[in-house]
């Protein structure tokens, strides 16, 4: 009864605010509820007979991970990522972005307990696509994606799932340290804030660990994802930017409209060039593959915009990470025109592996 309290929290939260978001919340019970059923210790999964005998190994490098986690990176010792779900889907939940037409802000959804976000989390990929197309008929630019993890910010115990066991080493490291760098530091109605200082730590963290566990290969192999991630964050940004300052002039709907398709094929040319300086590298041609709109450009922003800031902050307390979780803690304690007015006092800083 405990650990579900949250939960029938926002179920509660729910009867009392319609119909609508009932069904909503009772999905992300169900969800929730499913991860929890379908959770085994990873001890247990490891010593199973009949597991195949890569998940066998890559568990057991969880394991360092996560211990690894807590002794070097200072990360919360709990029962979060010391169990495994196998949920025989490739995602876990799928978040539902929306802006305006012409807008690249995020529309913002708001709950009990993680307060205002800028998307919505569906378990079931076709509950997702049903809410974004209501959302669509409303005029609004909708992106849907795919979430291998996300956090239930400690008050769960989150599992390692088969939506992201099997990426490489460096991946899986990267992506349990974000989400149990939720659980160190939270704003509710901040996404760009939480996600920002969660990618922060888990560059560093994954840059510690190949140190330790990786090799000269694994580590040039990772700065080079990296580099080729700072140069697809720079092309988008470029662009939200343009399309912002279009979005500012008040032009006719129609005008706007014709100068707003321009901007993604330029966006589109320019991503091609940047495939060749890469060697032929398409990892991202999925991403341009789809329908690129504003709620596509702004579901990334809200994981990297203030990265640069929290990297000058870690720099500036000399690699200390208990520090820099101190200072951090700090901010989430401030309103948030302070708290941004002092990480730009940080200065910008090139992101990096």
């Amino acid at each position: 009864m405990v650990v579900w309290r949250p939960i029938l929290v926002l179920l509660l939260s729910a009867l009392m605010n319609g119909c609508g978001t009932v069904s909503f919340y009772w999905q992300a019970m169900n969800g929730q509820w499913e991860l929890s059923r379908k959770s085994r210790p990873i001890g247990d999964v490891i010593s199973d007979q009949a597991t195949p005998e890569s998940l066998r190994q890559r568990l057991r490098q969880v394991e360092h991970m996560r211990a690894f986690a807590v002794s070097e990176l200072g990360l919360p010792d709990n029962a979060s990522y010391r169990k495994y779900a196998d949920l025989k889907r490739p995602f876990v939940v799928w978040n539902v972005f929306a802006t305006g037409e012409f807008s690249v802000s995020p529309k913002e959804w708001c709950f009990p307990i993680a307060g205002c976000v800028g998307y919505r989390g569906y378990f079931k990929e076709s509950a997702a696509q049903a809410f974004a197309a209501d959302l669509r008929k409303r005029g609004h630019d909708v992106f849907v994606a795919g979430i291998p993890a996300y956090s239930t910010l400690g008050y769960l115990d989150d599992p390692v799932l088969n939506t992201f066991i099997g990426y490489i080493e460096s991946e899986v490291a990267r992506l349990i340290f974000h989400e149990l760098s939720h659980q160190v530091a939270y704003v509710k109605d901040d996404t760009t804030f939480n996600e920002s200082f969660a990618t922060a730590v888990e560059l560093e963290g994954v840059r510690r660990w190949l140190k330790t566990a990786g090799s000269p290969e694994m580590q040039i192999a990772f700065d080079a994802a990296q580099g080729r991630k700072r140069d697809f964050l720079q092309l988008i940004d470029k662009h939200k930017q343009a399309l912002a300052m279009l979005y500012g002039k008040g032009l006719p709907a129609a005008q706007t409209r014709a100068a707003k398709a321009t901007v993604f094929r330029e966006m589109l040319t320019e991503y091609e060039t940047l495939k060749q300086q890469w060697g032929g590298f398409a990892g991202y041609d999925f991403w341009f593959k789809q329908p690129l709109n504003n709620a596509q450009l702004a579901s990334l922003g809200l994981y990297s915009a203030l990265v640069p800031h929290f990297q000058n902050l870690l720099t500036q307390v000399k690699g200390d990470l208990p520090r820099f979780y101190a200072e951090v803690r700090k901010l989430t304690q401030m309103k948030a025109a302070q708290r941004q007015a002092l990480l730009d006092q940080t200065g910008p800083q090139r992101i990096a592996p």
